[in-house]
């Protein structure tokens, strides 16, 4: 970019890119095209990827890449689980991945197919001294029969079909990991693969064999990606870890894979009532979760579980239960009296939020918080609760 572009983006940095785009015409010295990328591009780096907004010269991808990008969080996290000597990233895309993940390795190779990400790749790893990283433009299916040995290969397949709608399944991915299972496995000791958080886990570690973990990561209670850990030493059943970053806390549980369900369910509402979080409502661990933490599953379809004790490093939300009642004018006129405005969750329950927010009459917010469910024995309640 020439010096007028890059003074423009300096002084607009904060500016509305929408704005910036109309107002091309005044500023015929600047790439606005270019300018607008770049600008948008930090503004989304100073929210998913603070580090890398804090460093000045580099340079951001079309907007597409930024939203497919890791954050800093879950690329922080996959770099836990990995090193070595030799990595490689064989779908390297924006480079988050490889930079964080390299770190821990003595070489490391990218590879993308795409010339412009590669361009931007290596001029960001330069800036932020990862010289050991070598940019490698190709096609990874191909690249793959000549990569030497690693000791860890990452791959994050596209999930996006020609037509750019939004795919899940491994078949309609590129590439196909299933179909290169056994080249990955010959080429590295270990295999991580990034799915969608939509992939069914039971079919993906039946499609792909050799898992040997399964990671479900969540940020702030969204699920964001599953990350499925092959090797040649793989257990006859995975191990499960589920973790959520709140803020600076993180939340993690781990079990084997193949559980039944609880042996039995809570006949009556507890003291308190426990919501897991997003990352273990993926797993479905009802048995594992209960057993754990001596607590009891409402209903074998709901996702809450309840208990007499206060268990602080319960991985979710905690409720102390104020009181509960059915769905009776007069019961719901007892228990709601005076109140206003609540926070309504539905678990296993016929009416959406909106509709009974609706029905009873209450503006969202406040101290209180509502979860309408239906218990094992098919009695639908309200719950009425505070934070635990």
């Amino acid at each position: 970019m020439d010096k007028e572009t890059l003074k423009f983006i300096a002084e607009h940095r904060n500016d509305d890119v929408r704005t910036l785009a109309l107002q091309a015409a005044r500023y015929s010295g600047v790439d606005m095209r270019e300018a607008v990328k770049q600008i948008e591009g930090w503004q989304h780096a100073t929210v998913k990827l603070p580090e890398w907004a804090a460093v000045e010269g580099l340079l951001y991808p079309p907007r597409l890449s930024m939203e497919q990008c890791s954050s800093s969080v879950t690329a922080l996290y996959k770099a836990s689980l990995m090193q070595g000597t030799q990595f490689a990233d064989l779908t390297g895309g924006f480079g988050i991945d490889c930079s964080y993940i390299s770190r821990n390795f003595k070489a490391a190779c990218y590879i993308e197919r795409s010339e412009e990400l590669c361009s931007i790749a290596a001029h960001n790893f330069a800036l932020l001294g990862l010289q050991h990283i070598t940019v490698v433009n190709g096609d990874s299916a191909e690249q793959l029969h000549t990569l030497p040995h690693c000791d860890w290969i990452f791959i994050d397949p596209a999930r996006r079909d020609d037509a750019g709608k939004k795919v899940v399944a491994f078949a309609d991915c590129e590439p196909d990991v299933v179909a290169l299972r056994s080249l990955l496995l010959e080429k590295a000791d270990r295999i991580m693969i990034k799915s969608s958080p939509m992939l069914d886990i039971t079919a993906a570690c039946r499609q792909l064999g050799c898992v040997e973990e399964t990671h479900i990561v969540a940020v702030n209670n969204e699920c964001k990606e599953l990350l499925f850990i092959l090797s040649h030493s793989a257990p006859a059943v995975p191990v499960i870890r589920c973790v959520n970053f709140h803020g600076n806390n993180q939340q993690v549980f781990s079990f084997v894979y193949g559980e039944s369900s609880p042996s039995d369910y809570s006949s009556e509402v507890c003291g308190y009532l426990y919501e897991p979080n997003a990352a273990i409502q993926k797993a479905g661990c009802p048995a594992a979760l209960a057993t754990t933490y001596g607590v009891k599953k409402l209903h074998p379809n709901s996702n809450l579980y309840t208990g007499d004790e206060y268990l602080p490093t319960f991985p979710g939300r905690i409720f102390k239960v104020n009181a509960l009642c059915g769905f009776s004018k007069n019961e719901l006129k007892t228990m709601l009296d005076g109140l206003k405005s609540a926070n309504i969750t539905v678990r296993n329950f016929p009416d959406t939020v909106q509709q009974l927010r609706k029905r009873l009459k209450l503006s969202e917010g406040g101290d209180v918080y509502l979860f309408a469910t239906t218990l094992a024995d098919g009695c639908k309640v309200l719950i009425r609760c505070e934070k635990g």
